[in-house]
């Protein structure tokens, strides 16, 4: 029935037999695909967690209750109403220093701050308000409410004795996500980068623990959990992680907070000196820093600086600072520095070119004057 009446087989029939053909050929491999029986596998047992597993997970247990999120909100006006209006501005990250409700952040985080926020772990919310700032070392202390046993303060380490190669974690709230922890090593120390007002950061802590927006402020530990940095900047083009993450060190934060607290600003020492520009020094073919004035009855005057005079037409140069506590100087940034090592009413000593020679004199540090 399915050959023509040449007897060769029809276009109809072959392509019957090729469907039928088809059909025999897969049949199996569909019975194949489905399996009533199916259940889910066993567990394969794990065993226990990895001791440096173990540790990471107990370390974040520990540290996490001490970290905090912080929102910012600006003040805007409305373009039609001219109403003022809050808008969110940013998000960073923070960590509780003491059962008294201070909440230590990178200046950078708060800024701009009309108003700010303070997140425990616990999913609390609180106001803050600004307590005090150090904006060239990227430091600030905020004050909230909350009752003591709700706040358990971070650990705090040393970062003196701190190697490269030495195993950190990052805790913070990266793109606003809650609690989240990284690790890493050490990189580098003693590295150098520049704080919102544009002044050098010196001695910074370089890491690869990944660090993103919203870290800022965040804590940066060591493996036994305690703080040896917070978490400041990253370097990357793209403002994500790029493997070059940097932090203030501990051995600063834990000199810069307790001024913060007690005065809600930085005080500085100082030696009393007003000094040239180092290319001035350059030009006249020595390094170091030139004395131009000293304030009469201060710190620079009582320990015989002399200072750049002029007597009619001629200018006689004043003593060039080229050490301070046996430390080499060649800039203004690089006296601070020096000068910050110490506090208020300690004696330092000083090297200086005084016409030519070499010289060593004692000074005692006063208040810089603002």
């Amino acid at each position: 029935m399915f050959r023509s009446s040449s007897g060769k087989a029809s276009p109809f029939a072959i392509i019957i037999f090729l469907f039928l053909g088809l059909w025999l050929l897969f049949k199996p491999l569909e019975n194949r695909l489905f399996d009533s029986t199916a259940v889910p596998r066993a567990v394969t047992a794990r065993g226990d967690l990895a001791q440096d597993e173990q540790n990471t997970i107990e370390l974040f247990k520990n540290v996490s209750p001490s970290v905090v999120y912080i929102t910012t909100i600006a003040l805007r006006r409305n373009m039609f109403s001219l109403n003022a209006v809050e808008i969110p501005q940013g998000t960073g990250s923070g960590f509780i220093w003491d059962s008294k409700g201070r909440v230590v952040t990178n200046y950078h985080v708060i800024s701009d701050a009309s108003r700010i926020e303070v997140t425990m772990a616990d999913h609390s919310t609180w106001k803050a308000v600004l307590v005090g700032a150090a904006p060239d070392k990227d430091l600030a202390v905020l004050q909230i409410d909350a009752p003591a046993h709700r706040l358990k303060p971070i650990p705090v380490g040393e970062s003196t004795d701190l190697l490269v190669g030495q195993k950190v974690f990052a805790v913070g709230n990266p793109f606003g996500l809650d609690q989240t922890i990284t690790s890493g090593i050490i990189s580098a120390l003693g590295r150098e980068i520049k704080a919102i007002t544009g002044r050098a950061i010196r001695d910074m802590i370089q890491t690869d623990a990944a660090i993103n927006p919203g870290n800022s402020g965040g804590p940066l530990l060591d493996s036994a959990g305690r703080l040896i940095g917070v978490n400041t900047a990253i370097y990357s083009p793209s403002g994500a992680y790029a493997g070059i993450g940097f932090a203030v060190p501990v051995q600063e934060v834990n000199r810069v907070i307790p001024q913060l607290i007690r005065n809600g600003k930085l005080v500085r020492p100082a030696i009393g000196a007003s000094l040239a520009d180092a290319r001035l020094v350059k030009r006249l073919g020595f390094e170091g820093v030139l004395v131009l004035g000293v304030e009469p009855g201060g710190p620079a005057h009582k320990a015989g600086l002399r200072p750049t005079r002029q007597f009619g037409n001629e200018v006689v140069l004043g003593d060039i600072i080229t050490g301070i506590a046996g430390n080499t100087v060649r800039s203004y940034d690089d006296i601070r520095t020096e000068i910050e090592r110490f506090a208020v009413g300690d004696q330092i000593t000083i090297n200086i070119l005084r016409d030519g020679t070499a010289e060593e004199l004692s000074l005692r540090l006063s208040v810089l004057a603002d």
